[in-house]
């Protein structure tokens, strides 16, 4: 299955890239965002993934867009000291795609989905500890709190006994271990929803630090953002939006709600004291999901939320 990204017209029209404009893609991936923004004006762009295969479809970017193009290995959380080394202390437009993409699923060898059965890695890039290294070493206290913080699984201590007495026997290495024993203390699919897929979102998503990536990542979009830039950011985990709703609105003078689902280490801190006024506008509506044409054709873009966020001051 190819990458389809999503809301792509949505994301262009908020973005509204500019002839001579610098933009970020902070998520490439296989770089549909990044074709889009180069085709829609005589911009440039630099792309950033963590994930080092992500590399044959930049060179392919550089080859159709010469000059215009720059490829990033890293996290866009260090967008920042990324940007520095090319000498870009500014940019027009910034545009995060979360989550895991498809082409990263459909590998089995990279150990995300539950679907095939693959090595348990989960990693998008190679600096961190594997699914497999957390999950076999992991207490159980703390592999409930992975599941039901940042998986919203309401049966996570059930799951985490039975990953711990299952262990015991033999090392939990494969995919399809994994999601057999928490299919075991779920029961079997019901309707369209795979009994493993709140725990193995919520497993990716602490392998890969994701929600501290995304908080300190909004916060260097928004030292690099010039006036009357603008940032989009398509997220598709409730905790995900959550995070990026109370950034856009501390920013923007409206004060988030904190919510108790929510681990107080990944809420973004209130607006910083002394603030004459608000650095940053929100659009109306502030938030778009996607249409009914799209999910026909895309049912990866079912649970996707795109948020807009403008700094103030003309470009």
């Amino acid at each position: 299955m190819s990458h389809n990204p999503v809301m792509l017209d949505e994301m262009i029209d908020w973005l509204a890239p500019k002839d001579n404009g610098v933009y970020v893609d902070g998520t490439f991936g296989a770089g549909g965002y990044s074709r889009a923004i180069l085709n829609a004006a005589d911009c440039r762009v630099y792309a950033i993934d963590r994930d080092p295969s992500t590399k044959e479809f930049a060179d392919r970017l550089d080859a159709e867009f010469p000059g215009r193009f720059v490829w990033l290995l890293g996290n866009f959380s260090d967008m920042c000291s990324l940007l520095e080394l090319h000498g870009v202390d500014a940019v027009d437009g910034i545009v995060l795609d979360l989550g895991v993409s498809s082409m990263q699923l459909d590998q089995s060898a990279r150990g995300f989905s539950f679907k095939n059965d693959g090595p348990l890695d989960m990693r998008m890039g190679d600096d961190a500890a594997s699914a497999s290294d957390i999950i076999n070493q992991a207490s159980e206290e703390e592999l409930a709190d992975i599941f039901h913080y940042y998986g919203e699984e309401k049966a996570a201590r059930k799951i985490a006994a039975a990953i711990i007495k299952a262990r015991v026997d033999v090392p939990i290495t494969r995919t399809k271990q994994l999601a057999d024993i928490i299919r075991g203390v779920l029961g079997g699919q019901h309707g369209k929803t795979d009994p493993s897929t709140r725990s193995f979102q919520g497993l990716r998503i602490y392998v890969n630090r994701e929600f501290e990536s995304l908080e300190t990542g909004l916060k260097a979009a928004e030292d690099l953002l010039a006036p009357g830039g603008r940032v989009v950011v398509v997220s598709f985990h409730s905790l995900e939006d959550r995070i990026v709703k109370r950034f856009t609105h501390s920013r923007c003078g409206k004060i988030g709600e904190s919510s108790r689902h929510t681990p107080q280490q990944l809420m973004v801190n209130q607006p910083v004291s002394g603030w004459e006024a608000p650095r940053f506008f929100l659009p109306k509506p502030e938030k778009r999901t996607a249409g009914d044409a799209e999910l026909g054709k895309n049912p990866r873009a079912r649970s996707a939320v795109m948020r807009m966020m403008s700094a103030r001051g003309e470009a």
